[in-house]
């Protein structure tokens, strides 16, 4: 019976220790268990991967983290001096939480370059070539990218309090939010992965980002559809951001926006709804173009 055994190489990108399996077969019997096990510690193994590459490159980090907080400052004290609420209400109120969603979007970019930096340099080949998982490679990319989206969020969570802004409602209805604003997150990655496996080199994904700005900025994220012409209003009403910032809005009790339309009084529905159904499109077709790479 041949065992599998692992060892410690360095990282093809950065010279960082990476456990790898480096023979075939069964479990090894020092460390017995079912395969689910051994598939858990491949994705912890790529997830340790990505914090490595954080330690060795911090400055891409800070800048993520940093990009969100000029744009709420911006949109707030620059340009927010003339909007309106309708209803009433303070703006940041209304834009903070609008621009929570907003940041859930920002940074896919970055896991889009990272994986097609790792296709072009053929890192993506050996770990494809080793004996591990093959989800490994792309739920510890997820992983890794809930972890920075979860630290954005709470950055932008302190300075929004820091400019005044205030839930109003529970401490449950407030982890709800961050619950919807995360699974948009986790909706928005896959389909980022899925991109950058067609794109292939980081010169492609800097043209494919471009489209995720309209799916941004066409939203109720910084103003409310009724202020829109009717057909654009429609289009953002039923925008998957619009749903996320509208839901996450009543659930920390800022002012929103009231409208008639079906989207606009099921908002918390297509808050969950939406990001299920692009996971539901998305993930398979980012694993079957994984798999696909090598033929």
């Amino acid at each position: 019976m041949t065992s599998r055994t692992r060892a410690s190489a360095p990282d093809p990108v950065t010279g960082a220790p990476v456990t790898e399996a480096l023979m075939t077969g069964a479990p090894a019997t020092d460390a017995p268990g079912p395969r689910w096990r051994w598939t858990l510690a491949d994705c912890w193994t790529m997830t340790r991967r990505g914090f490595a590459h954080w330690t060795r490159r911090p400055g891409q980090v800070i800048v993520g983290l940093v990009f969100p907080v000029m744009m709420l400052l911006m949109f707030a004290y620059f340009l927010g001096g003339g909007m309106t609420v309708a209803g009433g209400g303070d703006y940041r109120d209304f834009l903070v939480p609008g621009m929570f969603a907003l940041t859930m979007a920002f940074g896919v970019d970055s896991t889009m370059v990272a994986l097609t930096q790792d296709i072009s340099k053929g890192v993506l080949d050996r770990f494809r070539a080793m004996p591990m998982a093959q989800s490994a490679v792309l739920v510890g990319r997820s992983v890794l990218d809930l972890v920075q989206s979860a630290a954005g969020l709470l950055v932008m969570i302190g300075v929004g309090l820091a400019m005044g802004w205030r839930w109003h409602g529970g401490t449950g209805d407030a982890l709800y939010a961050v619950g919807l604003l995360l699974l948009l997150r986790l909706a928005m990655l896959w389909l980022g992965i899925h991109l950058a496996l067609v794109a292939r080199t980081p010169d492609m994904v800097q043209a494919v980002q471009i489209l995720i700005w309209p799916i941004g900025f066409l939203s109720s994220v910084f103003a409310s559809p009724r202020d829109m012409p009717a057909w654009l209003g429609t289009l953002a009403e039923w925008n998957p951001m619009s749903a996320t910032a509208a839901a996450t809005r009543s659930l920390f009790g800022n002012p929103g926006w009231e409208g008639s339309s079906w989207a606009a009084r099921h908002a918390e529905l297509l808050a969950v709804a939406w990001p299920l159904v692009l996971l539901a499109v998305f993930f398979p077709l980012a694993v079957r173009r994984f798999r696909r790479l090598g033929a």
